[in-house]
């Protein structure tokens, strides 16, 4: 089976939620008989293909972005290729952009949408773009949300009700890197241990200027990881708050990453948009038994986090609520390891392995079944 998962960005030049998602979808259907590939836009696109993990990433040269929608002249021709080869292809919203790329080129091959999120900003810019979305929603076979929360509270999604199909997140330990003492010693001598840790990309929706409101006049120490458009603002943040807990490390690689997990007292996701619909880092923070802290927005981010119980969740946007539950678990370490023990057994029970991979194959089979008949 050929699979062709299309969106906006993907690894090496971003490194999020969405493209861990695709990475372990696709990953874990390999041994199922399902090829994939990745079709997506970048700065640097030489060369066209390149392979990570032994998936192939088809890359069209980035133009120009209106609003964040990345376009490209050359993805036309480069699309139409993949299109052909593919027997699914699973598109991976929003990105007005493969919107149009769908109205031109796609035949009738199988969709599957993957509902990461509601437009939530640029309302103006939606209005114009609302009827090719509802082309584009219409036409699609099936359309996945990533947690029930979603899919009851988008107003969107409850339009295609009929045609949408809850698939949580899940992520496997096999595919993450085991971090030697070596590397675990470098994070440590760089930042220490027990710091509050922050992992994604640095977008206006993650709400990090409620983080850094809520560090002020704490000794509580905090490690941003990840880059993005926000940088420059955030770190003028912190001068102009006179913080000096915060470390921004930039973006990083994946034995990194798991070493800054291993060595943090908590994971924080402070976001304060719908934008966030799930929240992969919360699942990675679980798997490695850390307790968690999120904001309640409505989405799949409090179906991973249960407040008080695998770690905590506050308001969105409550610099002072995210404070007083900051200084909760750096003051008590035995509530910390209970709530991570629990977040940890939460995902062996809801989010382990191949729990995912599994449902997608099962809707890409029922759709090429369905096209055989």
């Amino acid at each position: 089976m050929h699979v062709l998962h299309v969106t906006q960005t993907y690894y090496p030049d971003s490194r999020g939620g969405i493209e861990e998602v695709i990475r372990q979808i696709a990953i874990n259907n390999k041994s199922l008989g399902i090829e994939t590939r990745v079709f997506t836009l970048s700065n640097k696109p030489m060369p066209t293909c390149i392979e990570i993990d032994g998936i192939k990433i088809y890359r069209a040269p980035l133009n120009a972005k209106i609003a964040s929608c990345g376009m490209s002249i050359k993805a036309f021709g480069l699309f139409k290729e993949l299109v052909e080869w593919a027997q699914i292809i699973n598109y991976h919203f929003p990105w007005p952009f493969m919107d149009i790329l769908n109205l031109f080129i796609n035949n009738n091959t199988k969709m599957v949408v993957t509902y990461h999120s509601d437009i939530v900003r640029q309302k103006r810019l939606f209005n114009l773009y609302k009827p090719l979305m509802k082309h584009f929603l219409k036409k699609a076979n099936v359309i996945v949300a990533t947690s029930d929360n979603y899919s009851k509270s988008s107003v969107i999604l409850k339009k295609y009700k009929k045609k949408v199909k809850v698939v949580p997140l899940s992520i496997s330990k096999e595919s993450y890197p085991i971090p030697t003492k070596k590397d675990l010693t470098k994070i440590k001598d760089l930042v220490g241990q027990d710091f509050f840790l922050f992992i994604g990309a640095l977008r206006k929706y993650k709400g990090l200027n409620f983080l850094l409101g809520a560090l002020k006049n704490t000794e509580i120490k905090c490690v941003i990881a990840g880059s993005g458009p926000e940088m420059l603002r955030l770190k003028g943040l912190v001068k102009s708050l006179g913080l000096t807990n915060i470390v921004f490390l930039g973006r990083v690689s994946d034995s990194e990453k798991v070493s800054l997990i291993r060595l943090c007292r908590a994971v924080v996701l402070p976001s304060n948009l719908r934008s966030e619909a799930f929240g992969v880092v919360l699942l990675e923070g679980a798997m490695y038994k850390k307790p968690l802290i999120s904001t309640e927005i409505n989405t799949g981010t409090s179906y991973v986090n249960i407040n008080e119980e695998t770690g905590l969740v506050v308001p969105a946007g409550d610099a002072d609520s995210l404070r007083e539950s900051m200084l909760l678990l750096n003051s008590d370490k035995s509530l910390s390891k209970k709530m991570g023990q629990a977040a940890h057994q939460r995902y062996l029970k809801l989010f382990k392995g191949s729990l995912m991979s599994q449902q997608y194959a099962e809707i890409y089979t029922t759709l090429l079944k369905s096209n055989a008949v």
